[in-house]
């Protein structure tokens, strides 16, 4: 297991010389820079030097000026008073009972009151963004930066964070960017080069045979496992995430669609806009479904690697990069629903973001203790993160499968764009490199299959061979099942500095 790598210089800020002293070095160091800029800078550096960066690194001013020019949505993660937080067996804390329920409330309180000094008029129901009901965290609105002052002198509180600043990271061209795409039929794809026919008539994407894929359809399909997948949702239009989920060689398997993503609020109004859908409006959500799960089936279409799961899709972010507030509720919530679905083995998640969210952390650290496998995408670079961005959050941490995509050569390189490191898991073959076509997957609407790539393809393949082999050993655990995994990869007993187990042969552990 990889260990984590984030980078901590600056304790929680809240008492006499260790906060002044911090004000004053970055100031110091960064006085010709808006605050803004210098939160941008110390971001970049830290995550080019270190691999992450977390809010704790921050002085309070400076925390405070992330959280002002980011809509002022902050996470407040709480505990129990002179009681180690254990972040291991957060699965284990109940947030209704009186302990945690005092101490919720005690901050809240004591929020409330430093934000009424602003706004005599200010509400419970203002303050608060959205309701938790699991973790021990609170979202909330906050406009006096005494207010941030006193959450970070308390031994009550783990961490407070602005939810929204990686908005603050992109420019207008950037959200052009955002990983969403129209997923139309590629209409270049020649048969026998990018695809296989199979029976009953369906095709097996070019890129299958380099993991043994068909070879292991011998003895597994993915039956009677069930894999959660975090993204954007899918769409209505696809009959083959819908109607036509059961089809050919695909049966007697369960498709549900939900949606964790909460309408937008702003300075403690709901939006009045139309309630969020599980309705994919981005393309990926429905790319990576179809990766994972699509049917093998009798119209043509791509068949999924594990074409008989049990699948959840949840749209959990409006797009791929998870940089609003209310895509970091929608994720944790994403994370914490599956946890709490017992027959849930498999959680998959091609999103991310450039900073740490101790939130989503906290939710991953949740589901990872409820012996869920979770797997997310390494990265996939956008322009403003090329050439000095490695393995992206939440890949990053110990809890999660990190997986990128590579080239089809003898030697491992990464394929365009796609992100590596220490960190890196697992790699799956998702470019040919010759002519760089990609895996095929299912489009928005019709059985014309449409092509997709980067890390998020690598991640969806990657969870679709677990789930076959943990069909074939249903009564294992997370831990054996991850295993063989790395037992069946090409570096293993070795792991690569930066393609981890490298890549996996799931006929070799099925067979």
């Amino acid at each position: 297991m990889k260990t984590c790598i984030f980078f901590i210089t600056i304790l929680l800020i809240g008492v006499s010389c260790q906060k002044r002293e911090a004000d004053v070095i970055q100031q110091t160091f960064l006085q010709k820079r808006t605050p803004v800029d210098s939160v941008k800078e110390i971001i970049r550096e830290s995550i080019v030097e270190k691999g992450s960066f977390e809010w704790k690194q921050l002085s309070a001013s400076l925390l405070w000026a992330a959280i002002k020019n980011s809509g002022g949505v902050v996470s407040v993660g709480y505990q129990l008073k002179e009681v180690p937080f254990n972040e291991a067996r957060i699965d284990l804390i109940q947030i209704g009972e009186n302990g945690w329920r005092e101490v919720s409330d005690d901050l809240l309180q004591m929020m409330l009151k430093s934000e009424r000094e602003l706004n005599p008029s200010l509400t419970m129901d203002e303050l608060i963004v959205w309701q938790e009901e699991v973790l021990p965290v609170l979202n909330v609105f906050l406009k006096n930066s005494k207010t941030v002052d006193l959450l970070l002198a308390s031994d009550l509180v783990r961490y407070v964070e602005p939810m929204q600043y990686d908005t603050a990271l992109l420019t207008e061209d950037h959200y052009r960017q955002s990983g969403c795409s129209p997923n139309l039929p590629d209409l270049a794809l020649t048969p026998g080069l990018h695809y296989g026919v199979i029976t009953p008539f369906s095709k097996a994407s070019w890129n299958y045979p380099d993991h043994g894929i068909l070879d292991a359809w011998r003895f597994v399909s993915g039956k009677g496992i069930k894999v959660f997948l975090i993204d954007t949702g899918v769409s209505y239009a696809q009959e083959n995430l819908g109607s036509a989920f059961n089809q050919g060689f695909s049966g007697a398997r369960t498709l549900e669609r939900i949606v964790t993503l909460p309408r937008q609020r702003f300075l403690g109004v709901i939006n009045v806009g139309p309630v969020e859908t599980p309705e994919d409006r981005c393309g990926h959500g429905t790319a990576m479904a179809g990766v994972l799960a699509a049917p093998r089936g009798t119209d043509g279409n791509v068949a999924g690697i594990a074409y008989n799961v049990n699948l959840i899709t949840c749209r959990a972010s409006s797009d791929v990069f998870i940089d609003e507030a209310r895509e970091v509720k929608g994720v944790s919530d994403a994370f914490t629903r599956a946890a709490q679905l017992a027959d849930v083995r498999i959680i998959s998640m091609s999103m991310g973001r450039i900073t740490v969210s101790s939130q989503i952390r906290d939710a991953i650290q949740y589901a990872h203790a409820k012996g869920k496998m979770i797997f997310c995408a390494a990265g996939t670079s956008f322009s403003f993160t090329a050439g000095w961005a490695g393995v992206i959050f939440p890949a990053s941490l110990p809890e999660v499968q990190a997986v990128t995509g590579v080239q089809q050569q003898s030697n491992f390189t990464a394929c365009e764009n796609c992100h590596s490191g220490p960190e890196v898991d697992f790699v799956v073959v998702m470019e040919r490199a010759n002519d760089h076509k990609t895996p095929l997957t299912v489009s928005d609407r019709g059985d014309d299959p449409s092509t997709i790539g980067g890390s998020s393809v690598a991640t969806a393949s990657m969870a679709g061979m677990a789930a076959l082999v943990w069909s074939r050993y249903p009564s294992a655990s997370r831990d054996q099942i991850l295993t063989m995994l790395e037992r069946h990869s090409s570096y293993y007993p070795l792991r690569h500095s930066r393609w981890g187990w490298g890549k996996f042969q799931p006929a070799l552990a099925v067979d």
